[in-house]
């Protein structure tokens, strides 16, 4: 039988009930402020999870989602049994992990020097001057790099090697270059805003352990090495184990646009994504451009897993969830 001091009268049910409407009149603003958030959500993430059975399905434009006949795995099989398989995936990989590292290294350190800087007004020069690649289009870049390194024309082949009396290079048909002018373009897009990233984290540190520091005798590099990278070390983690989630994703616009979908280049600039928007264009295949999606999803999921466990092993406070 249960105790008298365990049972829910009617007059704390009341008290509850009064102290739930109070709350939610406290925070109505708020969730109103919110709702549009969530709608959005809705609308443009979940939703369209419906969609996701196209990837096992013949899919039929007559017929609809719903109608058209299923096929199993056969969407995934053209992924794998193309010439091309070897290449994407491994550019893909490859290129995400060059990003990934140097991107942390040369972000962190912009952050670092941002952070070192006295001038209050020059630091926001600075701040607003790397942020504005991260603004600009694809198709703004991929016209700027093309200004670079056009034939006739580019800066670089009419400003710089000729004069040096080196031969003008035609970068558009040259694939072993384009690894090194991806990720020099990437990471010049890129770093701004991870740099933002970084140096919020560093504003936020406390600064007596750097008065403690200097009272010591440390050097900037001492108190760098020892203060501000063993405490940026949880910010680097988490924003990493994200970036791994896109593992198997690539920047379209940088891959596609950037090189001017030029066929000579296709060794070192095919990726999933462009993969897959090529053979949508050319066969009209919705079930396979999904079925490459979900594997994207299914492959950066499993990763961002992995590393956060290999994280929660090492050091569990570090650790994503």
């Amino acid at each position: 039988m249960k105790s008298s001091k365990n049972a829910i009268t009617p007059e704390i049910r009341a008290k509850e009930r009064k102290s739930f409407r109070s709350r939610l009149k406290r925070y109505a603003p708020l969730y109103l402020l919110a709702l549009p958030s969530f709608i959005y959500l809705i609308i443009n993430n979940y939703m369209p999870m419906v969609g996701l059975t196209l990837a096992f399905k013949k899919f039929s434009f007559a017929k609809g989602i719903f109608a058209s006949p299923w096929n199993g795995v056969e969407n995934f099989s053209y992924l794998f049994g193309s010439k091309w398989a070897k290449i994407m995936f491994k550019n893909t990989i490859l290129y995400n992990l060059v990003f990934l590292v140097l991107g942390t290294v040369f972000a962190v350190t912009v952050a670092i020097l941002l952070n070192e800087l006295v001038n209050a007004k020059l630091k926001q020069v600075y701040q607003t001057v790397i942020l504005i690649p991260h603004l600009f289009s694809m198709v703004i870049v991929g016209y700027i790099v093309f200004a670079f390194l056009g034939g006739t024309n580019g800066f670089v082949n009419s400003h710089i090697l000729t004069p040096l009396g080196a031969k003008a290079i035609n970068w558009y048909t040259k694939a072993k270059y384009w690894p090194v002018i991806l990720t020099i373009v990437h990471l010049w897009k890129g770093f701004g805003f991870q740099s933002i990233v970084y140096y919020a984290t560093l504003v936020g540190f406390d600064q007596s352990l750097y008065e403690a520091a200097m009272v010591d005798g440390a050097t900037k590099w001492q108190q760098i090495k020892s203060i501000t990278i063993p405490l940026l070390k949880p910010t680097v983690i988490i924003l990493t184990i994200m970036s791994l989630g896109r593992m198997f994703n690539s920047d379209f616009g940088l891959f596609y646009q950037v090189p001017q979908n030029n066929g000579m280049l296709y060794t070192t600039t095919t990726t999933i994504d462009t993969y897959v928007y090529r053979a949508l264009m050319m066969d009209n295949d919705v079930g396979r451009s999904l079925a490459a999606g979900f594997l994207q999803s299914i492959l950066g999921f499993i990763v961002v897993m992995l590393a956060n466990f290999t994280v929660r092993k090492v050091d569990e406070n570090s650790a994503l969830f």
